[in-house]
């Protein structure tokens, strides 16, 4: 084994000065350019190529016994370095927020079982996270609703019933990891709030004001189209993800009670920081990435507050 220490998410580890998006198909580390071997299954790092060799000799030597250990500890090895700890992580605070909506629903005896599982948990915990237009603007219209601007993000961790958070967070388990093993951690975690505060945006912009939302697909929306972004431009095959985005697409427009402005606001600001994230992945540009993704969320949160500006 190499005595190299794993550099962080992005970077290679043979390099840590060099950002990169490509991972070794073997282990699932991050390698530049010039660490790149070509391989009928894409591109392996040289530690890789020199085990690969190797093993092949032991199998002609032993038939394979001792060869399966070693590609069972790699296996582990992968896995114990490049775990979705942020996807993860979302999905527990989805989780638990969910918890505290069934519980203040129970409290305040608003719980009923289709309402738990199909109809929506109503409750005080509920109240205090959705979003809907009107909590941007301080105008007086609505009596009774001040202006409340956070919910532009608390919305996106809270959900109807069951069925609903158990579809975003099947969807999230599927599809954050991989393009959080892509971009990193952190980066993954602005992608997902930036995408989430856009779907608050698309609401406020494509409604009346007046119908409150909640759920975590806008952002979901937009990590499958940042995804989408950055794998064409690394020339792998994307074809999946965009049938996935289609046919959500769709069922928003002709399913009853979803909010497709979220949909839409998602995906096309995951479309930016998708370009965003590649196009500034060399370590000379890391400035500029800071700079358009502080730019972008300023502009977000503008949009969520101009109501109340005007």
């Amino acid at each position: 084994m190499s005595d190299f220490v794993d550099s962080p998410t992005g970077y290679c580890y043979r390099h840590p000065n060099r950002q990169s998006f490509v991972l070794c198909q073997r282990c699932g580390r991050t390698i530049c350019g010039e660490c790149q071997i070509p391989m009928p299954v894409g591109v392996i790092c040289p530690e890789c190529a020199r085990e690969g060799r190797a093993e092949t000799r032991e199998q002609q030597r032993v038939h394979a016994g001792p060869a399966r250990v070693r590609v069972a500890r790699a296996a582990g090895r992968y896995a114990s370095s490049d775990r979705p700890v942020m996807t993860w992580s979302l999905m527990a605070v989805c989780g638990f927020v969910f918890l505290l909506q069934v519980i203040g629903a129970g409290f305040a005896g608003q719980l009923t079982l289709s309402g738990l599982f199909i109809n929506g948990v109503p409750g005080p915990v509920t109240d205090t996270l959705w979003y809907a237009g009107v909590y941007s603007d301080r105008s007086g219209t609505w009596p009774g609703i001040g202006f409340e601007p956070w919910r532009l993000l608390t919305s996106v961790f809270a959900h109807a019933s069951v069925i609903h958070i158990a579809f975003n967070m099947y969807m999230l388990w599927v599809l954050g990891p991989m393009i959080e093993g892509v971009i990193g951690k952190w980066r993954y975690l602005v992608l997902f709030l930036l995408c989430g505060v856009a779907g608050s945006d698309g609401v406020l912009l494509m409604t009346d004001g007046s119908v409150p939302t909640l759920g975590a697909s806008g952002a979901i929306f937009g990590v499958v189209a940042a995804s989408i972004v950055i794998m064409r431009r690394m020339g792998l095959p994307i074809t999946q993800l965009v049938v996935w985005v289609a046919i959500n697409l769709v069922f928003s427009f002709i399913g009853g009670g979803i909010a497709w402005q979220a949909h839409i606001g998602g995906l096309l600001i995951g479309i930016a920081v998708g370009f965003i994230f590649f196009e500034t992945r060399a370590e000379r540009r890391r400035r500029a990435q800071s700079w358009l993704l502080g730019a972008t969320g300023f502009v977000l949160v503008l949009i969520g507050v101009f109501p109340a500006i005007i």
